[in-house]
């Protein structure tokens, strides 16, 4: 009988479990969302993984440290997908808008995420989130470092108006961010799915669309980059 060795399986069980891991934590995106922390249940994340209960508390000891790990993981998702466009050697005018594009793109692709945000910072009282400080440290002043650096740029090379680059983020933010946590609402308003592909497109278009006329000296320039955004997602 041929004798598997270590070296030939860890590589093969270090993807499976890394796969377990990231079944779990995606599962657990939808649930804290839907739920909070308090209402999330353990055994339907398991359940929606694919997962036994038992290897979901192999990874993670219990329901916070699971928590904290979604934060993390949703996060980390973000940074990938809009830290190389900040990093880039592109225009201010043009790298602003792509991250705006990026930033937009990520929500889409994870439209549970804004609310898993926003019930976070709901978390005060007498038992606040452990999670908040490492949260804001880790992923929100490093993207907001970036992008006021970005602002600056941009008012001295004469792209950009003078704007107060801490109260233009919350509004940029704001705006994306905004959809998707009230699209709940908007499919009982509307009587439509605010999150089906035709509308999603067209919240992304008319965000970049006043982004660019709220920022740009050269009105006509930020809306040339709009269209030229407009084709599909950021890569």
């Amino acid at each position: 009988m041929k004798v598997v060795t270590p070296s030939r399986r860890d590589p093969i069980r270090s993807r499976s479990a890394e796969h377990s891991r990231e079944a779990i934590l995606t599962a657990a995106i939808r649930e804290f969302a839907d739920e909070g922390v308090a209402g999330a249940r353990t055994d339907e994340i398991a359940r929606a993984a694919g997962v036994n209960k038992a290897l979901l508390y192999y990874y993670f000891k219990d329901k916070e440290t699971l928590y904290g790990a979604v934060l993390d993981f949703a996060f980390s998702g973000l940074r990938e997908r809009v830290f190389p466009i900040l990093d880039s050697d592109l225009k201010p005018g043009d790298k602003l808008m792509r991250f705006v594009a990026g930033y937009f793109d990520r929500l889409a692709q994870s439209p549970f995420l804004p609310r898993l945000v926003q019930l976070e910072m709901m978390r005060v009282g007498r038992n606040p989130s452990p999670h908040m400080k490492r949260i804001v440290e880790r992923h929100f002043r490093p993207m907001l470092t970036k992008v006021i650096a970005v602002l600056q740029q941009g008012v001295v090379a004469g792209e950009f108006r003078e704007v107060d680059a801490m109260q233009f983020m919350p509004s940029v933010v704001g705006m994306c961010v905004h959809y998707f946590v009230s699209a709940p609402v908007v499919r009982i308003f509307l009587q439509c799915d605010p999150l089906a592909p035709e509308f999603i497109a067209r919240r992304r278009a008319a965000v970049l669309d006043f982004v660019a006329a709220a920022l740009f000296v050269d009105r006509e320039h930020g809306l040339q980059i709009v269209q030229s955004l407009q084709t599909g997602v950021t890569q």
